[in-house]
This record gives C-alpha cells, structure tokens and sequence, in this order.
C-alpha cells in the first residue's frame, strides 16, 4: 500500500517531469507527452492518471507549481540584492512562467482557464508590487508606478511569436526595467 507521503512524494514528482517536458519543448503543450512524463517521473501511467485524470488537470497544476515558484523567490531576491536588480531578476524568470502559462492558456478550455487565473493572478500582483514597493523606497524606482502598470506592459510577451520567443523576451525585460528606473 502506498503511504501518503508517498503519493505526495509521485505528484510532485509528476508534476516537476511535466515541468520539465514543457521547458523542454519552449513551453509547447502539443509536445507534452504524457507517457513520457510518467516514466521521468518513475511513476506508472496508472498514477499520472490517478493524480492528474487529464491533460488539463496536470497542466492547470504545472501552472500553480510555476506560479509558487516564482512568488517564492521575491523575498530571497530581496534579500540578495538590490531593488532594482531584485526585480530585474524577478522579471527574466516572469519570462520563463509567461512562456508555460502560454502553452498552458492554448491547452486548457477557457472556463477552466478563468478560474485558475481568477483565484491565483493576485499572487503575482502582490510580488510585482512588493518588488516595485522596496524599489521605489530605495530610490531606483520611479514614483508612482504601480503593479497594474506593469502587468500592462508585460502584455507584450504575449504578443511575441513562439518562433521568436528566445530573442525578444529578455530583450523587451529589459526595455520595461530601464523605463522603471528612477529617473
């Protein structure tokens, strides 16, 4: 019988191969091969399944897994540097989830979309906003710039080809942190 820190132990497992399959791929859900993200997982298809009963579930979790990470790492980036690279650092990896939260919004049905968006976006809208906070206390950020701003602005990544993914994204991050800049 399996323990339930065992079972616990297979989702994350499944969930970080599955991660790691769209890395892969540059965030191509079509790419994603269930079969092949169970056994980097060591798990039979029979557990994906049990875990995950479809693509969209596991996909819907990829997507919360992404998001925690990058919540997560607001605080140590703080701690390490200085607002402004903080939040530079922070935005490159806001590139790497926007590149799976692209594959995953074309994979998952629009209502399901809704709702997983509807209940975690204020996540990543208290990040943005405690980096641009401690930011604009320190100085390097200009005044008056809120979250919402820069959310706005990030609309842009959406808009870039996947084909051109790589040679823009960071490029564009890059223009948005030297507009953010105190002048």
């Amino acid at each position: 019988m399996v323990t339930r820190s065992d079972a616990v132990a297979n989702r994350d497992r499944i969930v970080e191969a599955a991660r790691a399959e769209l890395s892969e791929s540059n965030g191509a859900v079509s790419e994603l091969k269930l079969h092949r993200v169970a056994k980097a997982a060591g798990v039979g298809q029979g557990t994906l399944y049990r875990h995950f009963p479809t693509r969209e579930h596991l996909l819907a979790e990829v997507y919360r897994a992404e998001l925690d990470q990058l919540v997560g790492t607001v605080t140590p980036l703080l701690a390490e540097h200085t607002p402004l690279c903080a939040l530079s650092q922070w935005l490159d990896r806001l590139v790497d989830y926007a590149r799976v939260k692209r594959g995953v919004m074309a994979a998952i049905e629009v209502p399901a979309w809704q709702e997983i968006y509807s209940s975690q976006h204020h996540r990543l809208d208290e990040a943005l906003g405690t980096l641009l906070e401690r930011g604009q206390a320190a100085g390097e950020i200009r005044a008056g710039v809120d979250a919402a701003d820069v959310i706005l602005l990030l609309g842009a990544l959406s808009r870039i080809p996947g084909a051109e993914w790589h040679e823009r994204a960071h490029r564009l991050v890059a223009v948005i942190v030297d507009g953010l800049k105190n002048p």
